[in-house]
């Protein structure tokens, strides 16, 4: 990755193209990071930034069992669970979260979430298509549309940064920019794009040794004849700052925290579970760490939800996982006062049937789900719609699951509603035309 010799073409005094390029092509999400510099010279920088935090629950779990609990309901649909009453007066949740109802003024819980289709895919969720839609049109991921429609932060800070382990059922996995172009793709924690920031194959030694090399070849470099390497010493000193700074690094790094907060997210597990996420709670603190670092879009793949069996024995192990440290999340977001700037949604595929099946599980059911807003300097401390008697179909304000993306791009001061350009120059729009913010959130 960072050549100094090379194989390729060779200039008129005998230094090879290659040796040059390949230290400006140091990618990071399959942009180099020569035009990674160039694009945040233009974009500039800032210290204060809108912000988001996604957390994607790999196989959809159920509503009657943690928010939308139907206690009224015959036994083969209200299940095992209890509701218990939150800080919000009139809003009752799952037993089995006490901590996510301590934080439900801070939260907005919507039960009524239509328009996904029965399908184990992240696409949904990431770009407000089903997956074979995407797969066919290139519809990108929202966090590549935050990237080109807002840059960077700072000079060293991707604006995308995707923490999704990589799942053995692959539409999980998270999709990339699309018809956007592959300079906009986030930069993935479960590959070589953030170790090559931590310079997990070069020492620090080594690395030095090499820049010096560089700057001793200049003179050489000036006098080449291709006016592309002509320039570019800033930008390779940029490329080599950004490989060397400790942001990222130490955003990642939780040692600096706190004992005390480490133990109020938890811990839970980077251990897969099913073909799904791990329930690993370390991540949601990364997250909180990576938007304070300037990071725009940060997602998260976060356990496994896809109950066709023994729904209730999962849960009682899970969700207490779960109510640990995504109510942690959401409290720390208030408490270092990122209320308003981070937006916490947590969402998935589709929600779960009514009626229990007989191997004590509950089956896909697309016609309504559920899904957590916070931060963002929303409305909280509300639910927004409901559903039937058992929880089948939306009954009072279905909010269709793009709503959710329109809301994220509201927050961060974008208008869904504007055109983008993909990679060919061509205007499209970032979603659809009948997609709105969800006008409850709105402050």
């Amino acid at each position: 990755m960072l050549n100094i010799s090379g194989l390729a073409q060779r200039l008129c005094d005998g230094v090879s193209r290659r040796s040059f390029m390949q230290v400006g092509t140091l990618a990071v999400g399959g942009l180099t990071l020569t035009d990674v510099l160039r694009a945040e010279q233009a974009s500039g920088s800032g210290t204060g930034h809108k912000a988001v935090i996604m957390v994607y629950l790999t196989g959809g779990i159920s509503h009657q069992d943690t928010v939308d609990l139907k206690p009224d309901a015959p036994a083969e649909i209200r299940g095992e669970f209890n509701p218990i009453p939150t800080s919000v007066p009139g809003i009752e949740i799952c037993e089995l979260m006490p901590q996510m109802a301590k934080v439900a003024d801070r939260c907005a819980i919507i039960r009524s979430v239509v328009g996904q289709r029965d399908e184990h895919s992240s696409f949904q969720s990431l770009t407000g298509y089903q997956m074979g839609i995407v797969e066919r049109e290139g519809f990108p991921n929202f966090g590549s549309v935050v990237s080109q429609v807002l840059g960077s932060t700072n000079p060293v800070t991707p604006p995308f940064i995707d923490l999704f382990p990589t799942m053995k059922h692959r539409p999980y996995n998270s999709t990339g920019a699309g018809y956007l172009g592959i300079r906009f793709n986030q930069v993935k924690a479960d590959g070589e794009d953030l170790a090559s920031m931590k310079l997990r194959f070069v020492s620090s030694d080594q690395f030095g040794s090499r820049r010096t090399l560089l700057r001793q070849l200049d003179s050489i470099r000036r006098s080449a004849e291709d006016a592309r390497l002509l320039g570019m010493d800033e930008n390779y000193d940029r490329a080599f700052d950004v490989l060397t700074s400790s942001r990222l690094v130490e955003a990642l790094d939780l040692s600096s925290e706190s004992e005390a907060l480490r133990d109020r997210y938890g811990k839970g597990s980077p251990k897969h579970l099913g073909d799904g996420a791990p329930l690993w709670n370390e991540q949601l603190l990364q997250a909180r760490r990576l938007v304070e670092a300037g990071v725009r879009v940060v997602t998260v793949a976060y356990g496994f939800w896809d109950t066709h069996g023994n729904n209730f024995a999962h849960m009682k192990q899970h969700l207490p996982t779960f109510d640990q440290g995504v109510s942690a999340l959401i409290e720390d977001i208030y408490q270092r006062g990122l209320g308003d700037d981070v937006t916490v949604v947590v969402c998935d595929e589709f929600g779960r049937t009514p009626k229990i099946n007989s191997n004590a599980g509950r089956d896909h059911w697309a016609p309504v789900n559920c899904a957590w807003l916070a931060g963002g300097g929303m409305k909280v401390g509300q639910v927004i719609g409901s559903t039937d008697k058992t929880g089948a179909y939306a009954a009072d304000r279905p909010v269709d699951f793009r709503d959710i993306l329109a809301t994220i791009y509201h927050n961060l001061g974008i208008d869904q509603s504007e055109m983008i350009r993909d990679q060919t120059e061509r205007p499209v729009l970032i979603l659809p035309s009948d997609v709105r913010p969800i006008r409850e959130l709105i402050a």
